[in-house]
């Protein structure tokens, strides 16, 4: 039987049409910050073309005193930039470089189709978020997961060198509103000595992450020194003290120091870290789904982590919106941008108390900054041979060792050839002053150190 319409149903009815009609008709409104992820639109996002910039950085007055020891730090002043020209006009940045069967892989398709294949490399997938994201009108954290954070934590890097020079590397930072450094930690430095002329010179604030990259060689040479060195207040964090495989080491390590230890994931395998608890954090690095699939994994064992993606500001940007939904990305980032006399964008990266504040604007929220860009563009990365150097290692006993570059005297040290870490070592470049000495010393440098009772040079 068919139910009488009544006044008060027909305008119940009537209400609930008209609301259809008007969400109907109504503009979609805007997400809210806090979703994720972000819905793909129906603009032509296909790719068109793939556009490669080449440049030449300087590094700044003290890290270019000590990036050439080692062969790698030196290039890091080449840099590869991408953009990527979307069919409706939009174009993505991203940062490193591109192989041929990347290009081919992502030309003609869909860029957010491919937006998470960690294969192409950080420069097209970051250029391919940009390109999505703001196609879409919103920033890329928004393509990423649910946002966590406004501000993201940033560190300051440096390489090893005398404790002088750390004095100035920390006086920039601490100018430019960091409150952290991350150093190398090398056992051609009396750590210890440059620990004494550094932290009297640094507010109490201010915190150092050592990172010894197995240069501590294993647990007996290990524990004594890690604990001397907490006399120093300003020390956070250790990094790779012996090899992070040595699973009995490194829980000895953890016992034996109230400083946290972190570890590079993924070695050993992430299940044998956890079930072991051989460090209390790590350094997470990759592509997108692989940052995030960690960082999804240590918020479940409750680990904290520092992002590591290094390069110019586009990266450290990049870095910024994975930091915005990655929950336990709480210790300080580490990116490189700031060796180098440009960031690369504008506005610049610019810190306050340790953090920056995460783009909300869409795309990467920051543009490359065209000026330096023409400044310092050179047409292809080149190739050249190593410089011809040579470096001595001052050992306490008056004796010296001298190699041509770090790669090879670092390599004897990880080897157990040299000792580790004594008191009183240092590390200094000779310079080539023509003499017959300095020429024998390099020739048979060429294969392999020369170790001496003495210092001719």
């Amino acid at each position: 039987m068919t139910s009488k319409l009544s006044r008060r149903n027909w305008l119940r009815r009537s209400t609930l049409f008209g609301a259809g009609v008007a969400a109907l008709a109504a503009p979609a409104a805007r997400p809210a910050r806090s979703a994720a992820p972000a819905a793909v639109g129906h603009s032509d996002q296909t790719v068109k073309k793939v556009e490669e910039i080449f440049l030449d950085t300087p590094f700044k007055t003290v890290p270019n005193r000590h990036q050439f020891r080692e062969y790698q730090h030196e290039e890091r002043r080449f840099k590869e930039l991408c953009k990527v020209h979307l069919g409706n006009g939009v174009v993505g940045v991203g940062e490193g470089p591109v192989t041929a069967a990347a290009r081919k892989k992502v030309m003609g398709q869909n860029a957010a189709g491919h937006m998470w294949d960690d294969s192409l490399g950080s420069g097209l997938q970051i250029a391919l978020f940009d390109a999505v994201a703001k196609t879409n009108d919103v920033p890329i954290h928004r393509l990423l997961g649910r946002q966590v954070r406004k501000r993201a934590f940033l560190s300051w890097w440096a390489v090893d060198m005398p404790g002088k020079d750390w004095i100035l590397e920390c006086k920039e930072a601490i100018s430019l509103g960091y409150t952290s450094l991350k150093g190398k930690a090398r056992p051609w430095f009396d750590l210890i000595d440059q620990c004494n002329t550094l932290v009297p010179t640094l507010p109490k604030h201010f915190e150092i992450d050592f990172d010894f990259n197995s240069t501590l060689l294993d647990s007996g040479h290990a524990s004594r020194y890690l604990v001397e060195l907490e006399q120093f207040h300003n020390i956070a964090i250790y990094e790779t003290p012996i090899p992070q495989g040595d699973v009995e080491g490194n829980k000895l390590l953890r016992r034996k120091t109230n400083i946290p230890i972190a570890h590079h994931y993924g070695n050993p395998p992430i299940m044998t870290a956890l079930r072991q608890e051989v460090c209390d954090g790590f350094v997470v690095g990759g592509g997108a789904s692989a940052v995030l699939a960690s960082g999804a994994i240590a918020a479940a064992a409750n680990k904290p982590f520092w992002l590591q993606l290094t390069g110019c500001g586009v990266t450290t940007v990049w870095a910024m919106h994975l930091a915005a939904v990655l929950t336990h990305a709480t210790w300080p980032a580490i990116n490189l941008n700031h060796m180098f006399v440009t960031d690369l964008v504008k506005p610049g990266i610019r810190l306050e108390n340790g953090t920056i504040a995460i783009p909300d604007t869409p795309g990467l929220g920051y543009e490359l900054d065209e000026d330096a860009i023409a400044k310092y563009r050179i047409d292809s990365i080149p190739t050249r041979p190593r410089p011809n150097r040579l470096y001595a290692i001052r050992w306490p006993s008056g004796a010296s060792s001298y190699y041509r570059n770090a790669d090879e005297f670092r390599a004897d040290f990880v080897a157990g050839k040299l000792p580790p870490y004594p008191r009183g070592v240092y590390m200094e470049e000779i310079a080539q002053n023509g003499s017959r000495e300095w020429k024998d010393l390099n020739e048979r440098a060429q294969s392999g150190g020369v170790h001496l009772g003495s210092s001719p040079l």
